[in-house]
């Protein structure tokens, strides 16, 4: 198993500085949140990537259906290279609620997963470099002939994960063609379910038979927040969790986002980093 934190938020001199720490007290993984309108993913990753040396640096996660696709393909490979190759791009339809309408961007789940679907072809079309042409139903590439930027430093893509919601097989036929699963499961009145081994494990047989060929896929649990009170059970949880399957095991502190710019709540996060995964 390895082990992220999710930065709740913050200026991008914190989000490299928390990084910083992050690799410090042993965490495999840093990841952001991509906003609508607000501090920029790639620039706070990009911080990032110049204190650090070995943690992977990733979004969590990115909405594609409302990015230009050819943008954030140049956003990954140019982080890609920067880090030397740690880069991870974890992507879904994103939340409404979080700004779509407020800027005029697509609210329709169907269109929003149409959107995704080709953004992703798009992007790692572009990765692989020219000549690349796209003609889809909301998007239209022609070939690029000059200035073309250099390739990931990872082959044959960076990491791409995938938001699945189990077991709607949509949903997870996009997982499949991927390099990652962030699942969901929703309770009949649309709230969360817990992520439990047995649905890692019927989720993990699922994808396995429909990548036939392809490397083993990413299954990534978000862990919530460990505290002191809570870490064995969360300990246990994650034992059971990756002999179930799982591989990664995120952290987030999701409660404090609404204070995310107070320096206290900036020494909470570095403190709760720098106490470690919770291995």
């Amino acid at each position: 198993m390895k082990y992220g934190f999710v930065y709740p938020g913050g200026e991008a001199r914190n989000a490299a500085k928390t990084a910083q720490a992050a690799e410090a007290a042993g965490w495999d993984g840093f990841f952001v949140w991509e906003p609508v309108w607000g501090v920029d993913a790639w620039v706070s990753l990009a911080a990032a990537a110049m204190l650090t040396e070995r943690i992977r640096l990733g979004t969590m996660l990115t909405p594609v259906s409302r990015c230009r696709p050819w943008k954030l393909a140049g956003e990954t490979a140019t982080l890609d290279r920067l880090s030397n190759g740690r880069a991870i791009l974890s992507v879904g339809l994103g939340a409404v609620e979080s700004g779509f309408s407020q800027f005029g961007e697509e609210t329709d789940r169907k269109i929003r997963a149409e959107l995704v679907d080709e953004g992703l072809e798009i992007i790692t079309g572009l990765w692989k470099g020219q000549p690349f042409s796209f003609s889809g139903k909301h998007y239209h590439i022609q070939e690029l002939d000059h200035l073309s930027p250099l390739p990931p430093l990872q082959q044959p893509r960076i990491p791409i994960w995938v938001v699945g919601l189990w077991p709607r097989p949509k949903s997870m036929r996009r997982v499949a063609r991927y390099d990652g699963l962030l699942p969901a499961i929703k309770n009949p009145d649309g709230s969360h379910a817990e992520i439990t081994p047995q649905a890692v494990r019927e989720m993990k047989t699922y994808l396995d038979e429909r990548r036939q060929g392809m490397a083993p896929i990413d299954i990534v649990i978000e862990g919530g927040e460990t505290t002191a009170d809570t870490l064995p059970a969360a300990v246990d949880r994650a034992a059971a969790l990756e002999a179930a399957g799982a591989t990664w095991w995120l952290e987030s502190m999701w409660d404090v986002l609404d204070s995310m710019w107070d320096a206290k709540t900036q020494e909470q996060i570095l403190k709760r980093v720098e106490q470690g995964p919770p291995k």
